[in-house]
């Protein structure tokens, strides 16, 4: 009796010890707490602008991300990115070209080793350089966690963004490039999150915004406030919701409280949802773009007297247009963008791109009748309208363009001239709004708590049925839930397989995964909170999720399977019966299954990290080898033990 009253003890002690670890993890998490709602100053740089049929205040320009330039995998990547440099952008002639991030890719044929390639830095540099594309416009690129694979430092050999790319030499992180053009200053702030030391796929899926990157920021925004900057456009490879930054110095209150901020252009995210954009409470729209990698996508932006408009375009698809007054109903920005533009304008305003001589554009607003619409200058038509007839609710103005070979494009667009607006969409918004680091932790935790709780809880119940000599949950059962509930219990009745699988997913919440060369030839160590790795911690919350899909798919599947194992051998003892071949096939299948994914993981973790973390890798060897050790211990059981 003394001896279950110890176990019971110790039980309760370690479940309070687990729930009050979970618990404060949690409660810490930034998610929980209310986000502020930003009302910054309207700034009034765009009164006295008329907005005509001259091509005053208008400049245009492109971004591109995620190329992914590969020296084993698409080759038609390359081909493709060097006929948009080109041909297209003979086409449109921006002031300047955004390349942000993942410029090459960094994986090896066998997708599994992630370094930088030297060769694909080359064939970046020679098509920007043979097409002398810096002559005919401003190139600004920045590095994604692509272009940062296995990075010590900037001073690492193998850092050839700043030798290969065009300002990686000048800006090697964080950086301002100001246009000047008819009167305005357009500002561009490029915004560098790639982790510093740069660790191997996966662990750098995430940004990080520290402090002194911070001071490179503020100092750059001090700067454009005293240049009497009219625009600002920020841009980086990871989306805001994919970047870890903390109090007071959080990525988006940043952004927002610049006042003539217009938008954070990015990428990195590939289309995991379509049209990824939002408009945030800091006073900003975020758009993220889809990547070029897959799906050869560019965006063409304007900003036509203060109002920043925008289209993603698929390569090679002409004629582009983009309807600059009146603005998208959806991108209105709430105190940056001056309605009275668009109320007191005189013609609406569009862009129009091909290749070759356009034929006709014309308009039509609502159901009224066509007008066509006058070339001015460049790539802008304008047509005469009367804003007071449009002057409340959304109306609705379409486009019909062709070109001199007879492509034919049509496009339509929301407007508002009171402040009616259209929502973003839910998935979009959630997407970009949130943060990835506090949805991976909680994925994390909560899953830890779905697992442990039910067996502890278990365990000492089945302990105060012991203390009673009720054993009878061990008999067999006809119902499903009885069943599945009967299979727990014996399982949590064996202390030697049960108190093995606790523990170790324990010690996944607090011990190191791995050991091993992080980066380059430096010795780290993988935990779920982050990586160390050369006296600096990077923390990683990709961790969290690769953590999480450990727990769901080996161990949740390793407990039911291990439940099954027990009880089978419990069977056997109290019905003295014999094991057909069917059943057999069943008992091993499902662990046989969840041994080859572990061995999968072991071979990735030694093809990517080297054979040091390999052998020292709780997560996935020591994982494969307990595993196996408990499926030994549950089918020879002695019947002591079993009953």
């Amino acid at each position: 009796m003394y001896g279950l009253r110890h176990k019971y003890t110790i039980m309760v002690s370690v479940f309070v010890i687990i729930f009050l670890v979970i618990l404060a993890n949690i409660t810490n998490f930034s998610f929980l707490k209310a986000e502020a709602i930003y009302e910054p100053t309207y700034f009034n740089q765009t009164i006295n602008l008329s907005m005509a049929d001259k091509s005053d205040h208008l400049m245009w320009f492109l971004q591109i991300s995620d190329i992914h330039i590969s020296a084993f995998n698409d080759p038609s990547r390359i081909t493709d990115f060097k006929d948009f440099c080109e041909n297209a952008l003979k086409v449109f002639k921006p002031s300047v070209v955004i390349a942000s991030g993942d410029l090459t890719d960094g994986k090896a044929a066998n997708k599994l080793t992630s370094q930088e390639i030297q060769k694909e830095w080359v064939e970046y540099q020679n098509i920007l350089s043979s097409l002398n594309i810096t002559q005919h416009t401003t190139w600004l690129d920045i590095k994604g966690n692509h272009d940062n694979f296995n990075l010590i430092d900037l001073k690492s050999k193998e850092n050839y963004f700043e030798n290969y790319s065009v300002q990686g030499k000048t800006n090697p992180r964080s950086y301002l490039y100001q246009l000047k053009k008819n009167g305005d200053i357009y500002s561009f702030i490029a915004v560098d999150t790639t982790l510093q030391p740069g660790p191997r796929f996966p662990f750098n899926f995430i940004g990080l915004l520290d402090d002194d990157e911070v001071k490179v920021i503020n100092n750059i925004v001090h700067q454009i406030e005293s240049s009497n900057s009219n625009y600002t456009i920020w841009f980086g490879h990871y989306p805001t919701s994919c970047i870890i930054s903390h109090e007071p110095n959080e990525i988006r209150p940043l952004i927002g409280k610049h006042s003539n901020g217009l938008a954070y252009l990015c990428g990195h995210l590939h289309r995991i949802v379509p049209e990824m954009y939002t408009l945030h409470p800091e006073g900003f729209l975020e758009l993220e773009l889809s990547d070029w990698k897959k799906n050869r996508m560019y965006r063409l932006l304007a900003v036509d007297h203060g109002l920043l408009s925008f289209i993603d375009v698929k390569h090679r698809d002409w004629p582009v247009i983009l309807i600059t007054n009146p603005k998208h109903a959806l991108f209105l920005i709430p105190y940056k963008h001056d309605l009275d533009v668009i109320r007191q304008s005189t013609h609406i305003r569009l862009l129009v791109f091909s290749q070759v001589l356009i034929e006709f554009v014309k308009i039509q607003i609502d159901s009224q009748t066509w007008t066509f619409c006058q070339h001015i200058d460049g790539p802008l038509y304008v047509a005469p309208w009367d804003p007071n007839a449009y002057s409340t609710g959304l109306h609705k103005i379409k486009v019909h363009v062709e070109d001199v070979q007879g492509r034919s494009k049509y496009h339509t667009q929301p407007f508002s001239l009171d402040g009616t607006t259209l929502s973003f969409g839910v998935l979009p918004s959630f997407v970009l709004k949130t943060s990835a680091n506090t949805i991976f932790k909680l994925m994390f935790w909560i899953l830890n708590i779905i697992i442990l709780t039910p067996l502890l809880l278990l365990k000492l119940v089945h302990y105060r049925h012991i203390a009673r000599g009720n054993n009878e949950e061990r008999k067999s059962s006809t119902t499903c839930t009885r069943t599945c509930f009967r299979k727990l219990w014996n399982l949590v009745s064996v202390d030697r397989i049960f108190w093995p699988l606790v523990l170790y997913q324990i010690y996944l919440t607090v011990g190191p995964w791995t050991i091993g060369y992080m980066i380059e030839n430096y010795i780290g160590a993988i935990f779920a909170w982050g990586i160390y790795v050369n006296g600096v911690f990077l923390p990683a919350s990709v961790t969290y999720i690769y953590g999480f899909m450990q727990l769901l798919l080996f161990q949740i599947p390793l407990i039911f399977v291990l439940a099954h194992g027990v009880d089978h051998r419990i069977q056997l003892y109290l019905e003295n019966g014999e094991v057909s071949w069917l059943s057999k096939i069943r008992l091993h299948v499902p662990f046989i299954a969840i041994l080859t994914l572990q061995f999968i993981m072991v071979y990735c973790v030694l093809i990517g990290y080297g054979i040091l973390a390999c052998l020292i890798c709780p997560l996935h060897t020591w994982a494969t080898i307990l595993a196996i050790m408990l499926w030994v211990q549950a089918l020879s059981l002695l019947k002591q033990h079993a009953l």
